[in-house]
């Protein structure tokens, strides 16, 4: 599918048609993360914010506590 970008005010917009949002599990309501690789931009569907910050804040409390022994895994 070939699209393109439509002024909307100052900035430029994208449809994302009902049948791609289904596709992914998204709706008008559900975030996106945007990210690139420096070529492409990548949209990706937050399926549960609550769930991914929590999730950082488990990570970071894991990484605090367990540092030593997570680099001594890695090596």
């Amino acid at each position: 599918m070939i699209k393109q970008l439509t002024k909307h005010g100052n900035s430029m917009a994208m449809v994302i048609e009902k049948p791609i949002l289904e596709l992914i599990g998204a709706d008008a309501d559900t975030p996106f993360e945007i990210t690139t690789d420096g070529q492409a931009l990548i949209l990706t569907p937050l399926k549960n914010p609550e769930g991914s910050a929590a999730f950082g804040v488990a990570l970071e409390k894991v990484n605090t506590r367990y540092a030593r022994a997570l680099k001594k895994l890695a090596e």
